[in-house]
């Protein structure tokens, strides 16, 4: 079930008239949050939100009405989320750990992560401030060889362009993995080169400097791409700092 908290108010000219603002995550309990900034006058109704939230939490069409092969397992959407977040981690989808305990990035991909972004795990999961918006909500299940299925094409198709409509403060969204860089540059109407390499689509964060939403594409944090960071030592000396340094401003 969905759990909600008052998050911390922020300060405006006549703080008497302002509305409590929603914090929304499914799975887990919600914590406070330190933010200060306004909304924008365009932010959705905070009932809104939360109809549409427990409405993902409990959308079964990848087991009712599947686009090809059904969920074997019974669905459960992890997602992290608010109405004050303006810093998105933009995933692929949960891993079988995320689905047993509902916490996503709760691994060594997630450890890894939280390192490139410097920021610890109170940060990380404190959805005030950081969205965790996944392109699939439920995990996939496995393929042939044990490994994880592609993000399911019903959450995308039923729910984001929608949730998205509803989140206009989000500044800044890292996109892990090519489901998730697809996705944001095409809602964003930022060129993408869907053959691109990954070292290609990495190395364009210059070009995204001064939009906002500025997305920022980067390689799953998996031990998988670890050959990868290796052959492209620019990764760790440019882009981290580069990431690091945006982070701070969109969770400050």
């Amino acid at each position: 079930m969905l759990s909600w908290a008052r998050p911390a108010r922020r300060r405006r000219p006549d703080s008497t008239k302002e509305k409590p603002e929603l914090n929304v995550k499914t799975t887990l309990a919600v914590k406070g949050g330190a933010s200060t900034r306004a909304r924008p006058s365009s932010a959705p109704d905070s009932a809104d939100l939360k109809a549409l939230i427990e409405r993902i939490e409990a959308c079964r069409i990848c087991r009712d009405a599947p686009q090809g092969a059904r969920l074997p397992h019974e669905p459960r959407p992890v997602i992290r989320l608010s109405s004050t977040a303006r810093l998105l981690v933009a995933g692929q989808a949960p891993g079988v750990r995320v689905h047993n305990t509902g916490v996503p990035f709760n691994d060594p991909s997630g450890d890894r992560l939280r390192e490139w972004m410097g920021v610890s795990r109170e940060v990380f999961y404190d959805e005030a401030r950081v969205a965790i918006i996944p392109m699939g909500f439920c995990f996939p299940g496995h393929d042939a060889a044990k490994g994880d299925l592609p993000p399911r094409r019903e959450c995308r198709a039923q729910w984001h362009d929608t949730l998205f409509e509803m989140l206009p403060q989000i500044e800044t969204i890292l996109a892990i993995g090519r489901y998730a860089q697809a996705y944001h540059f095409g809602r964003l109407n930022i060129p993408y080169d869907k053959n691109a390499r990954l070292d290609a689509l990495v190395g364009s964060w210059r070009e995204q400097e001064g939009r906002r939403p500025r997305v920022i594409a980067l390689p799953h944090p998996s031990w998988r791409n670890n050959a990868w960071l290796k052959r492209n030592p620019w990764f760790t000396e440019e882009v981290i700092p580069m990431l690091r340094a945006e982070v701070a401003r969109a969770i400050a």
